[in-house]
């Protein structure tokens, strides 16, 4: 890959691979999206699609205390007060349904495609994350960088004041040169103020993508390198088999047919089994048994099916239908979108790339330029205003440049990420 090299001008501290790595295991939006993936997966079990039985203990106890008078046939007539009867009845037993018109198999085969659709949601999520970090983090480059520019020309500002100074005690100068150069340095440390306030501002957005403390000090890398081969053919046939987001409106899609499959799957009858091994005890005080055990096997099965349940199943079938018509058209949606915006971004891209090389040459030319008129403002030949418009050219010449490096960067991210190649280490 071609790469088109920013010299370093600052000691690095964070590198960008240190970042996206501290990233990836602090960010607290990473980490919920991992616990996600881990719960789907956790579902991914035939228990869960009721492929399996279902085994259970139970026992069941009723005591009373009663006065009873009974009058028997033959005329008897028997009273018997506090008359106690107990009941004790306990076992095991298994109830499983062996056939449901294959809804468990398709109920199965939706739970695979959930674990999948949460590991593209993991890593939307991740690319989103990292790319956030990218842009910050690049972002803090271009605001180091104007920094430094803008000191260099508080420096040059500061020597401009020395000089009106020195030639105002000669006389060889007006007081208005000193104050107009005054002006003009506050100007300058005003700027510098504002830059460094949003150069810490980003330090702080950083930390907090790192999911660290945002008092946290460091400094960053001062070097771009930005690939400058990107092909949008290339870009857009990756779109199509790794952009996340594209992925998971295919998972859905197939979420939705085998919704629809279960839904079917009611036209058929619902076969189940049972059985178990039950005691049962039982005493009293009075009648002709006044105790009874039993304990045994008891098994059988189930069958049934709806003839009629008011035409929910035809309106059923036809909203599951239209849930798949409408993933079909959500994939065809976000596709047109993902390709726009690909084309869009590529565009910036090669506009950006353009502009870099522009303002590389404007930015030596106005460099040159600014130390010819300070040479000559040393000497008294050329007047205030003309160099201070030279000094203002090669600071503006400079941030261009620092933003279309940016920019270009940028640039790159968006198309990588929206390609779904974008390196997470």
């Amino acid at each position: 890959m071609g790469l088109v090299a920013i010299p370093a001008k600052a000691q690095e501290l964070l590198t960008l691979e240190e970042a996206i790595e501290i990233t990836l295991d602090n960010n607290y939006e990473i980490r919920l999206a991992k616990n996600n993936l881990i719960t789907d997966s956790l579902g991914v079990s035939p228990g869960f699609a009721g492929m399996l039985p279902r085994v259970f203990a139970q026992a069941t106890t009723n005591n009373s205390t009663q006065n009873i008078s009974q009058t028997r046939s033959n005329g008897d007539v028997i009273e018997l007060d506090n008359a106690k009867n107990n009941s004790l009845n306990y076992g095991v037993g298994l109830d499983w349904t062996i056939f449901d018109g294959f809804g468990m198999f398709a109920r199965y085969d939706q739970l695979k495609e959930l674990e999948k659709l949460g590991k593209a949601e993991l890593q939307s999520t991740l690319l989103n994350r990292v790319s956030d970090v990218m842009v910050t983090y690049y972002d803090l480059v271009q605001h180091q960088q104007q920094l430094t520019a803008l000191d260099s020309t508080l420096v040059i500002s500061r020597q401009r004041l020395e000089l009106a100074d020195n030639r105002f005690n000669i006389g060889k100068a007006s007081k208005l040169e000193v104050l107009n150069a005054q002006v003009d340095l506050n100007t300058d440390k005003t700027l510098y103020i504002r830059q460094s306030e949003a150069y810490a501002n980003t330090k702080i957005r950083l930390n907090e993508l790192m999911g660290r403390d945002p008092e946290t000090k460091f400094k960053v890398r001062d070097e771009v390198l930005i690939a400058s081969d990107l092909q949008l053919s290339e870009l857009e046939d990756l779109a199509t088999t790794q952009n996340p987001e594209l992925q998971a409106q295919l998972i859905n899609k197939r979420i939705s047919e085998l919704e629809l499959k279960q839904v079917k799957g009611n036209r058929y009858p619902r076969i189940s089994a049972n059985t178990g091994y039950n005691f049962s005890d039982s005493e009293s005080s009075l009648g002709f048994t006044t105790k009874n055990n039993a304990h045994g096997w008891n098994y059988g099965f189930s069958a049934s099916i709806d003839i009629f349940n008011g035409s929910n199943q035809n309106r059923n079938e036809k909203i599951a239908k239209l849930q798949i018509e409408n993933s079909t058209i959500a994939i065809a949606r976000l596709t047109q979108t993902i390709k726009t915006q690909l084309h869009t971004a590529f565009q910036t891209y090669q506009t950006n790339l353009s502009l870099i090389e522009l303002e590389t040459k404007n930015e030596n030319i106005a460099k040159e330029n600014l130390d010819i008129t300070l040479a000559k403002y040393k000497i008294g030949t050329i007047p205030t205003i003309e160099f201070r418009t030279a000094q203002l050219n090669y600071i503006q010449a400079t941030l261009r440049l620092s933003n279309a490096i940016y920019q270009a960067k940028l640039s790159e991210i968006t198309l990588k990420q929206l390609a779904g190649s974008l390196s997470l280490n």
